[in-house]
């Protein structure tokens, strides 16, 4: 199995040379470079071939939202906000501008790795209270998501993907075969003009394409 290519953006010392450590002492990592700023975070993902970027939002120079926003317009890789923030500003625009996963800095280093992994492995991560923020403040019905393009299954769908389910896991969960799944998902992307289901996520949770 290939080593997870790692980048990580902090501006703190201290976080930046933990997580390297515990990062560098699991087989299914590789830190290839660590930012004190969202600039380098950009600079280090153009020379080196990058699986996951840890971001965290607030650093000089360049803040991790602009620098998400270069990142995932350039396909420079996945993108995981880490971070201690948890404002609905800086959440919809980390999603918003392409980060396909978002977590606070309260998790145990096997529950950080467990969500890279996910990610790496093409479901977007979000913190269980980040989800709930967004859900349960009424961000949905005012954000700009519209809902009327959509059969009530189809719904069901999109919310199962912007939890991060995959698609065993909505299928299971939906009671439906993975090649519904699939067949809905095409439909969804087709209905809101989106390329991708990470565009069904963000859509779904900031009503933004």
């Amino acid at each position: 199995m290939d080593r997870i290519r790692l980048i990580i953006a902090d501006d703190s010392d201290f976080v930046r040379d933990g997580l390297k450590i515990i990062f560098e002492l699991d087989e299914a990592f590789e830190v290839i470079g660590t930012a004190a700023n969202g600039k380098e975070a950009i600079e280090l993902a153009k020379c080196y071939k990058t699986d996951i970027i840890l971001m965290d939002l607030e650093m000089p120079i360049m803040n991790g939202i602009t620098a998400t926003k270069e990142i995932t317009t350039n396909e420079l890789g996945k993108v995981l906000v880490l971070t201690t923030f948890d404002d609905d500003e800086r959440i919809q625009k980390a999603l918003a501008n392409g980060a396909r996963g978002y977590l606070i800095k309260n998790h145990t280093p096997d529950k950080i790795k467990q969500m890279i992994k996910a990610l790496y492995n093409g479901i977007n991560v979000l913190d269980d209270c980040i989800f709930d923020k967004i859900t349960g403040q009424g961000h949905l019905k005012n954000s700009g998501f519209n809902e009327s393009l959509f059969t009530q299954r189809e719904g069901e769908v999109i919310g199962a993907v912007a939890e991060g389910l995959s698609n065993k896991e909505i299928a299971s969960k939906l009671f439906i075969s993975e090649g519904t799944v699939k067949n809905h998902i095409s439909a969804i992307l087709d209905k809101a003009s989106l390329s991708h289901r990470t565009q069904i996520a963000v859509y779904y949770l900031t009503g933004k394409k």
